[in-house]
């Protein structure tokens, strides 16, 4: 292990290096498997390790506890966070949600156990992972929303609402051909206020999200689901020109993604329904041809 002289530490486990503020013992890591990948640039606190078992199997292993060196708040915020999220995934479970295996207080923090999934992230934090996500084909894409639609129907009727849910969230697994939702710490089953210091992305947040003390609900959802079409469809530009879609699916997002909440849809339900009903296959997919011809 070698520091310098900003205080970042580098460590190594298992023969791979990530970065800290300052050492921490991972020994515990050994209990789920051999790490093989780790993720050290997220700013929440957490530290994410990808491990295989001796059996074989891989998990994708997210702690709280140690000194993350993107991070700037209180290591004892971040395990109680971290800790409040497990009966998050327990009532979302999900198809499309990743698969939360176990959870518990090891190491002098906190730790959740997820399935592995070989999968690309759509953000552009992971630069290689968002080059590959943009090779994915429009049918493919429609499928990818429509599955995070459904997840964020059952997130609705779970009396849930999702917070800082954005283009990290999704992945796409392209051997299975199948949307894999994540990083659903933040959702809420309880009331949830805007803030000009919540969690997420900029681009996903409604107006009231960003706003101190204005509830948060279901209709602000609905932006955020027309912000997911726009950056899966449009590169995350609003302008009809950069559409890639037909003009009644861009009026059905466009009127998502309003300033004034009564303009949007009501509900996600409604949003699915407008959306699957504003065009034929047929047209759609003359629509894809004449795009891709051009």
């Amino acid at each position: 292990m070698t520091g310098s002289d900003n205080k970042r530490y580098i460590q190594h486990i298992d023969g791979v290096p990530f970065k800290l503020k300052s050492p921490f013992d991972f020994s515990f890591l050994s209990k789920y498997g051999r790490v093989f990948k780790v993720f050290d640039d997220q700013d929440s606190g957490n530290i994410c390790f990808g491990v295989q078992s001796g059996g074989g199997k891989r998990y994708f292993v997210k702690f709280a506890g140690a000194p993350a060196e993107q991070y700037t708040g209180d290591i004892e915020g971040a395990v109680g966070r971290l800790a409040a999220a497990v009966p998050v995934y327990r009532d979302l479970a999900h198809p499309a949600l990743i698969r939360l295996v176990d959870a518990e207080e090891i190491g002098g923090g906190f730790a959740i156990v997820f399935d592995w999934v070989d999968a690309v992230c759509m953000h552009r934090m992971y630069p290689l992972d968002c080059l590959k996500f943009k090779t994915i084909s429009s049918e493919a894409r429609l499928r990818i929303f429509g599955d995070i639609l459904d997840f964020h129907a059952h997130v609705a009727a779970m009396g849930y609402v999702a917070v800082d849910f954005y283009e990290g969230s999704i992945m796409y697994d392209f051997a299975r051909e199948k949307t894999v939702i994540c990083d659903i710490d933040f959702y809420k089953n309880t009331k949830a206020y805007g803030s000009s210091f919540l969690w997420g992305h900029m681009d996903c947040m409604s107006p009231e999200e960003r706003t101190d003390g204005v509830l948060i609900d279901e209709i602000s959802n609905v932006y955020a689901m027309g912000a997911t079409a726009f950056a899966l469809f449009a590169d995350g530009d609003r302008s009809r020109e950069a559409w890639t879609l037909s003009d009644a699916r861009y009026a059905v997002v466009k009127k998502a993604v309003s300033d004034t909440r009564g303009e949007r849809q009501g509900s996600i339900r409604q949003l699915m329904a407008e959306w699957e009903s504003a065009t034929d296959s047929m047209k759609f997919s003359a629509d894809i041809k004449e795009r891709t011809r051009i």
